[in-house]
């Protein structure tokens, strides 16, 4: 109870996006420009804060990463699965496999933060750090295969590479933000934050392209129930344990990153059903996530 409690800030600020989109009648054109500015700006800005203040240990860290990657990788295998059996069209699927291992990097930062602190944002930075070229990379790939949009040109235009290699570069060459920078990050962090968890309620959509239910069922079980089990398996095999454990754990637990829709929207894709996995993974989480996290406090 005192972990669900604890996630509840977030998961009000989700559902307060839902109630501002509804009542407020905002319109599109604000949202997205919410959209772009998180995106673009607020969130890039959040990773590289996060990256360069945290202490890189690469070999304390391969551990932690190898276990995160297994995750994904099964998300990706299992992603595959209903291929051999349905005949969705190229570019349908392309966008819906995409929500098998993609992650909400808002939720993620924001549930260690409440969970954890300052360790387990730093812990839950690190993977996210990692975890982002490699998500976004085969995304765009998988998109531009069945689509007509070069891969490179998609890959080298995305903000979330680009912010994750940028905190990588300045926290291996050492660089210490002066305090005005420091604060100019943090202000931008903390901003993604609560905006990023408004836009992923006000993103909300519960109508997908006919045909797909049964794939998008799939997803959902996968990325709720099957790639947390995954994690359980592969960090308590590669010796983790504490924080490092608990946070890996919660990383394989998270719903589908909304910057998915925004994905498969600028590349022609399946906007209508990433929208609503993203949905169904976010809603389902407001109570999985909990019951992960309580699971893992009461080892």
């Amino acid at each position: 109870m005192n972990t669900a409690l604890l996630l509840l800030p977030d998961f009000a600020l989700i559902m307060l996006g839902t109630a501002i989109r509804r009542w407020m009648h905002l319109g599109d054109h604000f949202w997205n420009g919410v959209e772009k500015l998180v995106y673009f700006i607020l969130f890039p800005a959040l990773l590289i804060n996060a990256i360069v203040k945290t202490r890189l240990d690469l070999s304390a860290a391969l551990p932690l990463l190898a276990a995160a990657g297994a995750a994904i990788v099964a998300g990706m295998l299992l992603g595959i699965v209903p291929k051999l059996f349905s005949r969705l069209p190229a570019l349908t699927y392309a966008s819906m496999f995409q929500c098998a291992y993609r992650f909400n990097s808002y939720i993620a930062l924001a549930v260690a933060g409440m969970l954890f602190g300052a360790p387990g944002i730093a812990t839950m930075g690190l993977i996210v750090g990692a975890a982002v070229p490699l998500v976004n990379l085969v995304s765009v790939w998988m998109l531009a295969r069945h689509g007509e949009v070069g891969v490179w040109r998609e890959v080298m235009r995305n903000p979330l590479i680009w912010g994750t290699a940028t905190g990588f570069l300045l926290n291996l060459a050492g660089f210490v933000p002066p305090a005005p920078l420091q604060a100019f990050l943090g202000r931008l962090a903390d901003a993604s934050i609560a905006l990023g968890l408004i836009t992923v309620g006000a993103a909300l959509r519960l109508e997908s392209t006919p045909g797909v239910r049964g794939f998008s069922l799939w997803l959902v079980a996968v990325k709720l129930l099957a790639l947390p089990l995954v994690a359980i398996v592969v960090g308590s095999l590669l010796g983790l344990s504490g924080l490092n454990y608990q946070v890996v754990v919660l990383f394989a637990a998270l719903p589908t990153a909304s910057s998915a829709y925004i994905l498969a929207m600028r590349m022609g894709g399946d906007g209508r059903s990433v929208a609503w996995l993203i949905s169904a993974t976010t809603l389902g989480s407001m109570l999985t996530l909990p019951l992960w996290a309580a699971w893992l406090a009461g080892r």
